[in-house]
């Protein structure tokens, strides 16, 4: 694996696509999605200045998690089952998939039974597909305002997938609207916190940044193809 090389292409990448779009690299964070991938490789990659890690798991990121570096940046990407929040809910720096109340309320619960604030992400299914979990964006709104009042539990923004396709910019309807309505939550919700937008993943993260992405979640650039 051509680890540095696949990193130096991402990160120029990102760089050229934020430039388009007028806005400073520099804002941008690379998530690396370690989903199936070693300790080993993963340490190659810290040692590449990547310390922001996304997984999928619970059980995958509680294997890795304790024999890594302690200081790292762990997001949780993935679906959370409600009765496995608590086994990560301080040992996360942000839950990308808060996609139901019973969810946001588990969160909430587990974040103060810990003494800590957790900064999550609402999933919205902008395309609206039938296979992928998510809020429809007419429900985001009411639901950010219940969810804002939920001790332990800091909103922070909004996460989306776009469905797979061979040309991004088919695709780039789904990005533009999840960040319309953030900006629109942000402006009817007083308060609230919207400034991190997770979209983008390896194969269409450059049309996502155009769009607005602060945030893009890339494993198979920078890894390969995995066996999942």
């Amino acid at each position: 694996m051509r680890l540095k090389e696949n990193l130096d292409r991402v990160r120029k990448r990102i760089s050229a696509a934020a430039l388009r779009a007028g806005r400073n690299p520099a804002d941008v964070k690379l998530v690396a999605v370690t989903k199936t991938i070693p300790v080993e490789i993963i340490s190659e990659t810290l040692n590449l200045g990547v310390f922001s890690l996304g997984e999928n798991r619970v059980q995958e990121f509680l294997r890795k998690q304790p024999v890594l570096p302690q200081d790292l940046e762990w997001h949780f990407i993935g679906h959370l089952q409600t009765n496995k929040v608590k086994k990560i809910i301080d040992k996360v720096s942000l839950i990308h998939s808060l996609d139901r109340w019973p969810l946001a309320v588990a969160i909430s619960q587990a974040a103060c039974k810990a003494g800590v604030t957790a900064r999550a992400l609402i999933q919205v299914n902008v395309a609206g597909e039938a296979a992928k979990y998510g809020l429809s964006p007419a429900e985001a709104e009411d639901f950010a305002q219940a969810a804002v009042a939920l001790p332990g539990l800091e909103l922070c923004g909004l996460m989306t997938i776009a469905p797979l396709c061979d040309d991004p910019d088919e695709v780039r309807y789904v990005f533009r609207q999840a960040a319309e309505l953030a900006r629109q939550i942000k402006d009817n919700i007083q308060g609230i916190n919207m400034d991190i937008l997770s979209m983008g993943m390896t194969g269409d993260f450059e049309v996502a940044l155009e769009e607005g992405a602060n945030l893009v979640r890339i494993g198979t650039a920078l890894f390969g193809t995995r066996n999942y």
